[in-house]
Parts: C-alpha cells; structure tokens; sequence
C-alpha cells in the first residue's frame, strides 16, 4: 500500500526575514514501517524562532536544515502502524518530524504523552518551550525569594512559563511584550507585578528603571539587542542572565550590546543555553510542570493556526509578534486521519 505523506522543504536559504517563497510544499510516497519504526499521522505541529537559524548553512548546536530536504521540529501524532511492540495503534505520542502530515519515524524517538493534559500542551509548557523556561529560570537564574527578575517577550511560550515559575518562587516579575492585551494576561493570569509595552517606548532603560524602581536580580533574555541593553543597565550587583535566544537579532547581522563593560562592573552572569545540553533533568521538569498545571500554578495560551499548507506563514508570524504564547498548526480538521 502507497503511503503518501505532504512535507515542507527548504527550498532555498533566506536573506534577512524568510519570505514564502524559501518553502515548497512536496507530496512523496513513504515506505512501510520497518521493524523498529512507526507510521504517525501528525495532529499537531510547532514552530518556533530557532527554526531560523537551522535554515542557514551555518553549523549551530543543531544541524542546518539542507535545501531540497524536509524541514523539522517538534510534533505531536497519532500511531497509524507500529513495528515496535512498545507501541500500539492509536496511541498519541510526540516527536520531531514536524512540518509534515505523516512521517515514518523510528519508534525511539517517540515519547507516549499523557492524553488527559491537552495534546498541545506536550509542544509548549510540557514541551521545550517550557523546558527551556523551567532550565534558564531555575538551573541560571536561581531566584530567590523577593529578588526582581525581567523577563522579555514575556507573552510568549518560553517567557510565559519564566514568568509564572518566578512568580511560584516569590519573585517580583517584571514583563515585557508587545501588546496590551499580551500584557493584560500576563498581569492577570500569569501573574506579572509590572509590564512593558515595547511597542510604546523610545527608551528601554528608561521604562525598565520605572518597572524596577530597585533592579533586576535575573534577566530572562528571549530577545537581546536593546532588551538586553537595557537589562545590563538595570542590572543589581552578581545579577544572572538566563540569554535562552535573541529574536531582535535572528533576522539581522547580530550586534553586541554598546555597555556590555556593566558585566564587569557589576560582576554579572551573563550564560547562554540549550535545551539538548540539559536533558539530565527533564523527568524533573516534567514532574514539577506538571503538577504545577494540576495545582493552577501555570496557565498558557495559544495561537492555533488551520492546516498544513499555513505552516510557513505561521512561521514568519513568529517575527511579526503576531502570536499570543505558543504557536501551533491543527492538522486535525484536515486529511490526516
């Protein structure tokens, strides 16, 4: 029997922003399962700024993604065929051959999830989002009881979940996003003690020294370029800095903040990360989170986009500010069975 699955490739290397016309969408035959493997029907698919930097030729601490070949990421299906008896059909797991509809994946890279929680939540607070937020704030930030901790793009999937674990460790949350009603949410329900509107301020350092009237202790960076000017300034003596990514500059030839010299004079901890270096303590973060989630300590939003074929543009949404938390594709609606 002829599996047909639809997949995005990289059909050339973007210059500056992507444009639609870097991705080609291909239909191509798949073979059947072998022993070992999976056929999965994809339900749920993520995007995510990394992607960006994958689609350059350039080798990163993941492999750039190849022109001609099919993109990936994070996805979460329901087995269709198993050739590994540690899975049944029907059964939903989650995976990283996204930007497809059906893929053929081998049965170890496969995680079974837990269906009570929404299947989604396994691409977001359960997924690397969140654990990229729960590894920045608790392995780099080490917050303490009363400190100040900046966190920007603070609306979004990681920044959403730095905020609430901050503030389930008693810590005074200031949050930065674009948006009134992105920061409507994150002072009633993620629980944010002040928020800046990026959109609506000439001066950073300024509106931050409003927000944090007595410094900041730990600065979450999901951003760089002026957020992270701005931090540095504000930035209390032996302050730690989480930098998880620095989407202002994903885009652009990166650029070095102009008072990067305060890391000396304050004594500053300033430590980049990636998840796949830290996977010694995911069972914790799956543990904490979820309980957290059980607890109403952490809420999240979406933006779920329909269909295969808007992919693409949910990705290039990402760097127009366009979404509310995690951005993710429903392929439910459509022919995936």
């Amino acid at each position: 029997m002829t599996i047909m699955a639809r997949q995005f490739h990289l059909k050339s290397r973007p210059e500056g922003l992507p444009q639609a016309n870097n991705f080609e969408l291909v239909e191509q035959d798949l073979p059947a399962p072998e022993r070992g493997q999976l056929l999965v029907a994809n339900r749920w698919l993520s995007v995510d700024p990394y992607m960006r930097g994958r689609m350059t030729g350039r080798e990163s601490y993941m492999p750039p993604f190849q022109v001609g070949e099919p993109l990936d990421g994070a996805a979460i299906g329901v087995i269709v065929e198993s050739k590994d008896e540690r899975f049944s059909p029907g059964e939903v797991v989650s995976h990283f051959a996204g930007w497809r509809d059906r893929a053929i994946i081998d049965a170890a890279s496969a995680t079974r999830i837990d269906t009570t929680i929404p299947e989604q939540a396994y691409l977001g607070p359960l997924g690397f989002p969140g654990f990229a937020a729960y590894i920045g704030m608790l392995q780099i930030g080490k917050p303490r009881a009363g400190e100040t901790v900046f966190v920007s793009a603070a609306a979004g999937s990681v920044g959403s979940l730095a905020v609430q674990i901050a503030k389930i460790k008693e810590c005074r949350v200031v949050a930065s996003a674009g948006g009134e009603d992105k920061l409507r949410w994150l002072r009633e329900e993620a629980g944010a003690d002040a928020t800046i509107n990026y959109k609506n301020t000439d001066d950073m350092v300024a509106a931050l020294r409003e927000a944090a009237p007595k410094g900041v202790d730990i600065y979450f960076d999901n951003v760089g370029g002026t957020h992270l000017e701005a931090a540095l300034e504000a930035a209390n003596g032996f302050a730690r800095f989480a930098l998880c990514g620095m989407i202002e500059q994903y885009n652009s030839e990166p650029v070095g903040p102009r008072n990067i010299y305060a890391v000396i004079e304050k004594s500053l901890l300033l430590q980049g990360f990636v998840t796949i270096h830290n996977m010694s303590v995911w069972e914790d973060f799956q543990r904490d989170v979820t309980r957290w989630i059980a607890d109403g300590k952490v809420k999240w939003q979406e933006t779920v986009v329909h269909g295969l074929e808007r992919t693409p543009s949910a990705f290039l949404d990402l760097f127009a500010g366009k979404n509310i938390g995690k951005m993710v594709i429903d392929l439910r609606d459509g022919e995936t069975p």
